[in-house]
């Protein structure tokens, strides 16, 4: 390969902000995509840092719980009650509607066998569906196209992280970055294709550059103006971002995945005041979501999801805060999504023997349960393995 040539496809990319594909495969046109339109969208949203799960949805009836955080538990009082047992944190008020209307699914316990606790090993654990000692380089939702969602559609990019989202979960699949459409649409035009002259190599990589320059003109339709009041921050702006790229692409298959990213949830010290205010904005942002989608007529047509590394020691520590913990709450909301309580509330009184919260569902049945139920692919082939999935979509 010339290094000319090499350079200025490496330019062209970088400027579109594109995230290759690692498999030739996945980076042929999106002429030879089946053409049925598929439209169902997964929205992902990273609780990056490890969220406290216990101070988001709360035990609040738990004596030991008031024990283990003598000063960063929720006082009863502001709880947001669900059930008899537990609530919502208070900064959560914005998803109370969602609960009311059965569209909220609260899953808990979530995590895995022989959990790993450090950042970075853990989130590539959840982004790969491995293992905790094997290593994947394909990312979950990679797995889910290959097994037939990508055939569904001639998607214009199978995924499109937003903002500061990390792309672990498409790993291997066509995927862009977008910090704003706008932008992304302003630079398409450096997506220009130039000679190759044989070079195998080279040819790969402009056919998959060619594949992001037509999801960047996909985006170019006109702006649709939102009455959904979004909140101000970067959540707030990457969930305006990600719905003006469902909004551009009505009435066509478009892209299937989106992700999001709110952190950082590492709150070592001080948690109070700041765990308040990222859920504040997840709230708000998961409002703005449903009230920007519903003006499109995609809220039935989309799941939201939230994952995270790990969730927080059941103990609070000597800087009033949480370290490193295992299992946590996840949220699942939507217009097809079966609204409740999943999964078994914490029980602080069978800590394991490093003083973590015990899983009681493996985030891969959250994984094998979208595969199945909201894809419609083999689940076994996306988890690699047979995992008991969860009733949070309706039928």
């Amino acid at each position: 390969m010339q290094r000319r040539q090499l350079l200025k496809s490496g330019a062209a990319l970088t400027g579109v902000g594109m995230l290759a594909a690692r498999a030739p495969a996945w980076a042929q046109a999106v002429t030879q995509r089946a053409q049925s339109n598929y439209d169902r969208v997964l929205v992902l949203v990273e609780l990056k840092g490890g969220n406290d799960g216990l101070n988001t949805v709360v035990p609040y009836t738990d004596s030991l719980y008031y024990q283990l955080r003598e000063s960063i538990a929720i006082r009863r009082e502001d709880v947001i009650r669900v059930d008899s047992r537990v609530g919502l944190h208070p900064e959560l008020a914005d998803l109370v509607p969602l609960w009311d209307k059965g569209e909220l699914a609260i899953v808990q316990g979530v995590g895995y066998p022989e959990p790993n606790l450090s950042h970075f090993r853990s989130i590539e654990i959840w982004d790969t569906a491995s293992r905790s000692n094997e290593y994947l380089s394909q990312g979950w939702v990679t797995r889910a196209m290959q097994a037939g969602v990508a055939k569904r559609a001639s998607y214009s990019a199978e995924g499109v992280v937003v903002g500061g989202a990390d792309s672990g979960v498409l790993a291997g699949a066509r995927s862009v970055r977008l910090n704003n459409p706008e932008t992304f649409v302003n630079q398409a035009h450096l997506a220009i294709p130039v000679p190759t002259q044989g070079n195998a190599a080279l040819q790969h990589i402009l056919r998959v550059e060619s594949d992001v320059s037509a999801a960047a003109q996909a985006l170019r339709a006109e702006r649709f103006n939102f009455t959904t009041a979004f909140p101000a921050g970067p959540f707030g702006t990457s969930v305006r971002a990600a719905v003006q790229v469902v909004a551009s692409q009505r009435g066509k298959a478009g892209v299937p995945v989106l992700v999001l990213s709110l952190g950082s949830f590492d709150t070592h010290q001080n948690q109070a005041n700041t765990h308040a205010n990222l859920l504040r904005q997840l709230g708000a942002g998961l409002a703005a979501l449903k009230g920007a989608l519903v003006e499109l007529d995609a809220w039935e047509r989309t799941l939201v999801m939230s994952f995270s590394e790990f969730g927080r020691r059941a103990r609070q520590n000597g800087s009033n805060g949480t370290d490193h913990g295992t299992a946590a709450p996840h949220f699942v909301t939507g217009g097809a999504v079966r609204g409740g309580l999943f999964g078994q509330p914490p029980e602080l009184g069978r800590l394991d023997t490093s003083q973590n919260l015990v899983a009681t569902v493996d985030f891969r049945q959250l994984y094998a349960t979208i595969a199945k139920d909201w894809w419609g692919v083999d689940s076994s082939s996306v988890v690699r393995g047979n995992f008991q999935t969860l009733p949070f979509i309706k039928g």
